[in-house]
């Protein structure tokens, strides 16, 4: 016991390494920007641009740490206890040997909870780690060792699980962390140029210069394609996971069975007031543990639409 205990501390303190690295590259960028270009270099050129810079630099520094905090620290939301198992249905469960008896106990469970997914068998999706019947679009993630909802992605650069508490925070981090990267490079091209080519004397900025600059660069290069990728899902209405194993309904697997539409999916995401779309507060729509679908058929085996109304979020309580 006392071994696994401390291989599951090393890797816990290991699963932070990202996002040190993450953070230390976000300092030294300020400080190079700030101090070495702006300060050293900058005034020798003038005055007014070194202002002009330096507001716009920390307008996105700001934006791109609050985002990125938000998207960290955010608990995953899981849940909540009416997806649980009653603990006599939980004995008889764990009793059972039969895959066949079990899923009879499920589908009682299961016939008041508004679940419209299934696994690819057809069966109700339960997760024997966390002992609880899966909302849709729920799903088990390893390296947290809990059930997240609407799970997208577990993400090493934040050390956190995205899914429905944090994804907004996620794609604003994406956003920021572009418009960041990209001011940094388009400003710092020009004195990058001068150093280059020697028209500015040879000094401690130079190194701060020419390497911040090839930093900004790489990152625009590889952020900008996760960022339209996540664009894309959220267009669609679909999470990462989705798009490479579409949801199973009771009617068969559908890629684009959540989709409501562009503006109502980009809606779900960043909720109605399109004030706040820009600010790293929740506004997600709904709970995490349903969603309405674009499916207008009438289920047999529970006599509602699939629109759903959104339930109380009250009952988003972990099981006990």
């Amino acid at each position: 016991m006392a071994p696994t205990h401390v291989l599951r501390c090393c890797q816990r303190g290991l699963a932070w390494i990202p996002v040190i690295f993450i953070a230390l590259v976000v300092c030294w960028s300020y400080y190079a920007y700030v101090v070495e270009l702006c300060i050293f270099t900058i005034p020798s050129i003038g005055e007014k641009s070194k202002f002009v810079y330096l507001i716009f630099f920390h307008l996105s520094f700001i934006m791109f740490v609050w985002s990125y905090w938000k998207t960290i620290f955010t608990n995953p939301a899981n849940p909540s206890k009416e997806f649980c198992l009653p603990k006599a249905e939980k004995e008889r469960y764990e009793k059972e040997e039969r895959p066949e008896s079990q899923q009879e106990i499920l589908w009682r469970a299961a016939t008041s909870l508004p679940l419209y997914t299934r696994t690819g068998a057809g069966a109700i999706r339960y997760c024997d780690r966390c002992q609880v019947i899966k909302p849709d679009r729920c799903h088990h993630c390893s390296a947290c060792d809990m059930c997240v909802l609407k799970m997208d992605h577990h993400c090493p650069w934040v050390n956190n699980c995205v899914g429905f508490s944090n994804y907004k925070f996620f794609i604003l981090f994406l956003a920021y962390s572009l418009v960041y990267c990209l001011f940094i490079a388009a400003t710092v091209l020009q004195y990058f140029i001068k150093f280059w080519t020697n028209e500015l004397p040879d000094t401690q900025a130079k190194f701060h210069v020419l390497f911040l600059f090839f930093v900004a660069a790489m990152f625009c290069i590889s952020i900008l394609s996760l960022f339209s990728y996540h664009l894309w899902l959220v267009g669609k209405n679909r999470s990462t996971i989705e798009a490479f194993r579409a949801p199973v309904f009771r009617t068969g697997s559908d890629k684009n069975g959540f989709s409501l539409g562009f503006r109502k999916n980009i809606a779900q995401v960043f909720g109605d007031q399109k004030k706040y779309w820009l600010l790293p507060v929740f506004t997600s729509q709904g709970d995490g543990l349903t969603f309405p679908t674009r499916l207008v058929t009438a289920d047999a085996e529970q006599a509602t639409v699939t629109l759903q109304p959104e339930p109380d979020k009250s009952k988003l309580r972990k099981c006990p």
